[in-house]
C-alpha cells in the first residue's frame, strides 16, 4: 500500500510540474504574497512614515488610484491575451511545418511560462490592490507605495513585452528548435551513459515474467529504490525492453528472478510494478531515444514532397551525428548491483546500431534520392568515431557512395 501511493504521489508530482500551468501558477503566488505584504507595508507605522517624507509618493485620492490601477489591470490582460494568441498561432504553424511532437518543446519552453506567469502575477496583484482600497464612509486607505510599485511592474511588462516579441520570433526558428532538442538529449544521456565501458546485459536465468498493468510507454525506473527492494527480498529484476518501448496491457515487460514464492494469481499486484512508471506520452528528459526520434520525425517531415526543404532535414541530421558521437563513446550502465555486490537490477539498452537503425535509415529511406541528403549522409557518417564497428554505418555509407546513374 505504502509502494502504490508512493508511485500515485510521484506520477502526480511529475504530471503537475510537467504542466504548462505550474510555473505560472507558481509566479502568481508570489505576486499574491507581493501584495500581502506591501499592503501590510502601506498600513505600517514605516509606510505612512516613507509617505510622510516623501510628498511624491503620497496618493489620497481613493477614485485615482481605483482608475490607475483599473486601467493598468485592463491594459495587462489584453497584452496578455494578444501575446500568447499570437504565439499560439506561430507555434501550430511551425509544429505543422515540423513535427506535431515538437510542441511539447514550443509550449513547454520555461521563458514563455515565466512570462505569462508574470502577466498573471500582475493581474492578481492589480486586483487584490484594487480590492483594498477603502472610501471615506469606511476610513480612507489608500496604498500609495503598492499602487506605485504596480506601475513600476507594469513598465517592466511592456519592455519585457518587447524582449518577449523578438524571443519568440528567434525560438520558433527550426534551427533553434532542432538545437534545443539536441541539446535536451544530449543532457539526458549525460544522465543515462556513466558507463567508462560499454556494457552487456547479464543473463540471470529463468524466472517469472511480470506483465504490463496497463499499456504505455516505458518511461522511467526508479533505480536506486527498486535494487534496495530487490536486494531486501533477494531477488534480480531484469528489464525486457529499453526505455521508450511501448508495451501492450498483460504484456511481459519485466523478468523477476528469486521470486519463486510468488504465484502466478498475484502478477499485476506485485510490488515491483510500483518502481517502474508506464505513461502514454514521452519525455526527452526522462529517454534520450525520445530526443532522437524527434529529430528523425522533422527531417522526416521536411522531406515530404509538401515541404520539401532538405536543409532542415541536413541541419536534423547533423544533430542526430552530433548525439551518436557522443553516443559511441559513453555508454549506459546496464547491470546495477547492491551494497554486497550482488547483481539486482538490469536494464535492456539500445545499442549505437540499433539508434542508427531507428534514426538515419528512415531518413535515408526519403531522401536517398536527394543529393544533398546523399552527400551530407556520408559525409557525416564518415566522421563517426569506431564506424567500422557497426555493420548498419557501413552499409549506409556504401548506399551513399552509389550513383545509379554512373
Amino acid at each position: 500500500m505504502i509502494l502504490r501511493t508512493s508511485k500515485w504521489f510521484r506520477e502526480k508530482y511529475l504530471r503537475i510540474t510537467g504542466s504548462i500551468a505550474f510555473l505560472p501558477a507558481v509566479i502568481a503566488l508570489l505576486f499574491f504574497a507581493l501584495s500581502l505584504g506591501m499592503v501590510y507595508t502601506d498600513a505600517s507605522e514605516w509606510g505612512k512614515a516613507v509617505k510622510s517624507r516623501l510628498h511624491w509618493l503620497s496618493l489620497r485620492d481613493a477614485d485615482t488610484a481605483r482608475s490607475i490601477i483599473s486601467a493598468i489591470a485592463a491594459g495587462i490582460i489584453s497584452l496578455s491575451v494578444f501575446s500568447f494568441s499570437m504565439v499560439m498561432i506561430i507555434l501550430n504553424q511551425t509544429a505543422s511545418n515540423l513535427s506535431n511532437r515538437t510542441l511539447d518543446q514550443l509550449i513547454g519552453n520555461r521563458f514563455q511560462q515565466s512570462v505569462l506567469g508574470f502577466y498573471i502575477g500582475s493581474i492578481v496583484y492589480a486586483l487584490f490592490l484594487l480590492s483594498t482600497i477603502r472610501d471615506v464612509d469606511q476610513g480612507i486607505f489608500v496604498p500609495a507605495l503598492s499602487t506605485y510599485l504596480l506601475i513600476a511592474i507594469t513598465i517592466f511588462d511592456i519592455f519585457f513585452f518587447i524582449y518577449f516579441l523578438h524571443y519568440v520570433t528567434q525560438s520558433v526558428k527550426y534551427e533553434t528548435i532542432i538545437h534545443r532538442i539536441r541539446h535536451q538529449t544530449m543532457a539526458s544521456m549525460a544522465k543515462t551513459c556513466t558507463a567508462e565501458n560499454e556494457e552487456t546485459p547479464i543473463a540471470v536465468g529463468m524466472g517469472i515474467v511480470l506483465p504490463a498493468t496497463r499499456s504505455g510507454f516505458i518511461q522511467r525506473v526508479q533505480l536506486n529504490e527498486l535494487v534496495a527492494f530487490c536486494s531486501k527480498h533477494g531477488w534480480c529484476a531484469t528489464l525486457l525492453h529499453p526505455l521508450g518501448t511501448f508495451v501492450l496491457q498483460g504484456t511481459g515487460y519485466v523478468k523477476l528472478t528469486g521470486a519463486d514464492t510468488v504465484g502466478e494469481n498475484n502478477l499485476y499486484d506485485h510490488p515491483l510494478h510500483n518502481f517502474i512508471d508506464l505513461e502514454e506520452g514521452q519525455s526527452t528528459a526522462a529517454n534520450y531515444h525520445y530526443g532522437f526520434r524527434q529529430l528523425m520525425e522533422i527531417a522526416v517531415k521536411a522531406l515530404s514532397p509538401g515541404i520539401n526543404d532538405p536543409g532542415t532535414a541536413v541541419e536534423s541530421m547533423q544533430s542526430i551525428a552530433i548525439l551518436l558521437q557522443w553516443r559511441i563513446t559513453h555508454h549506459p550502465k546496464s547491470n546495477f548491483f547492491d551494497e554486497a555486490g550482488v547483481l539486482r537490477v538490469v536494464l535492456a539498452v539500445r545499442t549505437v546500431e540499433e539508434l542508427v537503425a531507428d534514426t538515419l535509415l528512415p531518413i535515408w529511406h526519403y531522401g536517398k534520392e536527394d543529393p544533398i541528403v546523399r552527400t551530407s549522409m556520408y559525409h557525416l557518417l564518415h566522421q563517426l568515431p569506431k564506424k567500422e564497428h557497426y555493420a548498419v554505418v557501413e552499409r549506409l555509407m556504401q548506399d551513399a557512395l552509389y550513383r545509379p546513374d554512373h
